[in-house]
């Protein structure tokens, strides 16, 4: 072999390289599960039930998959720098052409990471076998999801606007009847707690004024026996009288007798008229 065709085909061995490594964007083939290892599972229109993770610059399938696998998940999904996690497969007839996921990865550029409309699906090797969504859960977690991650718009998308719009004006509506509910349950309670408290007031005071008049009576009472009232008796009902106290009560007292403070020993003639 002469030297110009070796030159030849070496040109020809790098210009392969060269554009083999120009390519961005390319979706990976579906791989077979591998239990501890995330493989690609295709290009998907849906997410099934997967939710998202993390937004991240260096968003690529080495970057989302190891992420899910560490949070339990065992299904995960990029779409640019977004990275998905979830428990279910999309259904499978939810499953678009490798070529539809052509958005190179922020992270690693040779990679896809998704496409308009289309996530990059990876089983991320916490179990082989892994169950895919309802046909119907994958239709309305689709529309969701495209709302929210993608910056283009579908005509699909354009019906649920309206109701979106309106859920707000469902959830005030909670919220104010809540507040009166509120509101007439403190009034309420208020005006017993004000009861209750006016009621103790008057029940307290005419305690107190009922209190006072039996004290002065009491008092009445002490002042007129101080005063000059009567003793009370004796338990017995019966007073003995103490005659040391009353000297008269030691002298004889009788009718129609003699004296008994005159000197009857001398004899004195008396004159009295008959």
């Amino acid at each position: 072999m002469s030297l110009r065709q070796i030159a030849a085909v070496a040109l020809l061995t790098v210009a392969s390289f060269t554009n083999a490594d120009d390519k961005k964007g390319v979706e990976k083939a579906a791989e077979q599960a591998v239990y501890g290892s995330d493989t690609v599972a295709g290009c998907f229109s849906s997410l099934a039930d997967m939710t998202l993770l993390t937004s991240n610059n260096f968003n690529s399938q080495g970057f989302c998959a190891p992420r899910c696998r560490d949070k339990g998940k065992p299904v995960g999904a990029t779409y640019l720098k977004a990275c998905y996690c979830g428990t279910k497969l999309p259904n499978s007839q939810s499953l678009l052409n490798d070529t539809k996921c052509n958005e190179p990865c922020p992270g690693y550029d040779p990679e896809a990471c998704g496409g308009l409309n289309a996530y990059t699906v990876y089983n991320t090797g916490v179990q082989v076998q892994v169950a895919e969504a309802d046909p119907d859960t994958t239709t309305s977690t689709t529309t969701a999801a495209s709302s929210t991650s993608t910056t283009s718009t579908t005509a699909t998308e354009t019906p649920t606007t309206p109701v979106e719009s309106q859920k707000p004006e469902e959830e005030d509506s909670g919220p104010k009847t809540n507040i009166v509910g509120i509101a007439v349950g403190v009034v309420a309670g208020v005006v017993v707690a004000a009861a209750l408290a006016g009621g103790a007031f008057f029940y307290l005071r005419k305690k107190r004024n009922n209190e006072m008049e039996e004290e002065h009576r009491r008092n009445a009472a002490v002042n007129a026996f101080i005063s000059g009232g009567k003793p009370p008796r004796s338990s017995g009902g019966v007073s003995i009288a103490d005659s040391r106290m009353d000297p008269v009560m030691d002298r004889r007292m009788s009718n129609g007798s003699i004296a008994d403070n005159q000197d009857y020993s001398r004899r004195i003639l008396r004159v009295t008229n008959a």
